[in-house]
């Protein structure tokens, strides 16, 4: 008897063999067959799709879990279009808090606000509090004097990282930003987060997730570094799932600051634990390591000058530690997921991935380049001959495409967040959102994008880079499997595979685009069983 037989589905397989089913059958939390191979047996549960179309669950294979939790909680600046909004909100927030209490916001966009927010208005506006707010790039953010003070930055004694940026006006004063590394100095303030806190933010972005069809993210970053917020953090994911509020599956990615030594020249983590620990549901992954800043930010390590700035972004620290710190991952078993944009940062994760494979070849290990940002043409072979995985955000174009166009300029915008070029070179992109950086990480928006590539001003940016329907929807299922070496697993619906899916109330693959974002995500299934939606009989 099978625990769950769903019929009277427009089921889209993504398999070659059978593209299209009508009845799936579900025993054990995975799928045992399709159609005329599960039609005539018995079920526990037996539920009609109404003709609704089913899909393999989405997958996100670059997110920031904790980070999208947090923000849930915290100003939502994503939609001000003017300064003035910004401060009103801060000012409103201000308002209801003590005099020691913390402001916090988190996704404004400089290039919709026409700057960044001020210190001399946010000490206004927050009445002489500490008011913290996000660029939503995440490679910036602005601070009140307060916090300007406590970090030191203010008497000149504060010891800012390798990398990191302090804005400074013509008379040298701190202007309140702080770009890439230097936000550690904001993060000392606040860090390490209570687990039980980072455990609510888990179940927080959990439950956001699954109602837009996602079972299975990839989580970019724990544990140190400035993209972790507890050595703890961990911890948070498994008291998440130990009361049930976990809801997906997730892979975690070690930010490169907490492996260790281990004997016989290798790097872990504590007790030694690398890739392929833990489970479906929860399993430690890639190890993240930053070599550059981001390109709204003018922060990618590019290899000629930004239009209007003239420099060439910084890397995430001396290449010769982050060519130090690759090739001991990759000695030690680990898969790298470099944070990439600019070009000359992906020739550093290129060099140096190449350096790894000829010192200690490792076929289809599948090392990572996060975001590739800006590739040249000449990139394109070697990432297909060293079987990397580029992990680009198309709904960057729309979000922060005008900032980045007018940042490299006319002759590097066909290099931006390619798509087209890296399937024509044989390589396998997976979909994912880098939320919460961007205003939404929905993942059928992130398939519109792919589509159109428009940015808010309606620009198209590499018309050359679409894709179709069906290769976006892809790149949320198959592609974004194979990213975790899971292809075999899930990303289809096959006999075998884990049950985790999707139905939508519209096909993504023949809708018309503009209306790709818009369809309604009717119920989402973890291994058979329902995390989001009401279906009679369920």
């Amino acid at each position: 008897m099978l625990d769950l037989l769903l019929r009277d589905v427009h089921a889209l397989t993504m398999t070659e063999r059978r593209p299209v089913a009508h009845t799936v059958g579900v025993f054990d939390g995975r799928i045992v067959g399709l159609d005329e191979q599960v039609e005539d047996l018995t079920a526990r549960r037996v539920v009609s799709g109404g003709g609704a179309v089913l899909a393999p669950g989405f997958a996100d294979a670059h997110n920031h879990m904790v980070w999208f939790g947090l923000s849930l909680a915290e100003l939502d600046l994503s939609a001000c279009t003017s300064l003035e909004e910004v401060y009103d909100l801060v000012a409103r927030r201000a308002a209801a808090l003590p005099s020691d209490g913390w402001v916090i916001g988190s996704g404004y966009d400089d290039f919709v606000l026409g700057g960044h927010p001020s210190r001399a208005a946010l000490d206004r506006a927050g009445g002489g509090r500490a008011v913290w707010l996000k660029h939503r790039s995440a490679h910036m953010c602005v601070v009140s004097s307060a916090i300007l003070a406590e970090t030191g930055v203010l008497d000149g004694t504060a010891t800012v990282p390798e990398a990191g940026v302090v804005g400074r006006d013509e008379a040298g004063e701190p202007t309140g930003l702080l770009a890439e590394q230097a936000q550690q100095l904001v993060d000392g303030l606040v860090k390490p987060y209570p687990v039980e806190e980072l455990a609510a933010a888990v179940a927080r972005a959990a439950r956001r997730y699954v109602a837009e069809g996602l079972t299975h993210v990839t989580e970019a970053g724990v544990g140190g570094g400035w993209i972790g917020h507890s050595p703890a953090e961990v911890s948070a994911y498994q008291l998440a799932r130990q009361r049930g509020e976990l809801r997906l599956r997730v892979e975690l990615m070690p930010a490169s600051e907490v492996l260790r030594p281990l004997p016989g020249d290798t790097v872990g983590l504590d007790l030694g634990l690398r890739p392929g620990f833990g489970d479906d549901l929860l399993s430690i992954g890639p190890m993240k390591i930053f070599t550059d800043g981001a390109l709204s930010s003018r922060t990618a390590a590019v290899t000629e000058p930004f239009i209007g700035h003239g420099g060439l972004g910084v890397l995430g620290d001396d290449p010769e530690v982050l060519r130090t710190r690759m090739l001991a991952a990759h000695r030690s078993g680990w898969r790298i997921a470099a944070h990439a944009i600019g070009d000359r940062a992906i020739d550093l994760t290129l060099d140096t991935l190449e350096e790894a494979q000829r010192t200690l070849p490792r076929p289809g290990v599948r090392h990572r380049i996060e975001h590739a940002g800006m590739v040249r043409p000449d990139q394109l072979p070697r990432m297909a001959r060293l079987g990397v995985v580029p992990v680009p955000q198309a709904r960057f174009l729309h979000e922060i495409g005008d900032t980045m166009a007018e940042s490299v300029g006319p002759r590097r915008v066909p290099w931006l967040y390619r798509h087209r070029s890296f399937l024509e070179a044989g390589l396998r992109v997976p979909g994912s959102s880098d939320r919460p950086c961007v205003g939404t990480g929905a993942p059928l928006s992130g398939m519109r994008s792919m589509v159109e590539r428009r940015t808010k001003a309606g620009i198209e940016l590499g018309a050359q880079e679409r894709v179709t329907a069906k290769e976006a929807l892809r790149a949320y299922t198959t592609h974004a499997a194979y990213a975790s070496h899971q292809e075999h697993r899930r990303g289809k619906l096959a006999r075998g595979a884990l049950a985790d899916l999707v139905l939508l109330a519209e096909d993504p693959t023949t809708v018309a685009s503009s209306k790709l974002a818009d369809i309604e995500v009717l119920a989402t299934f973890v291994a058979g069983e329902l995390v989001h939606g009401t279906l009679p009989g369920l």
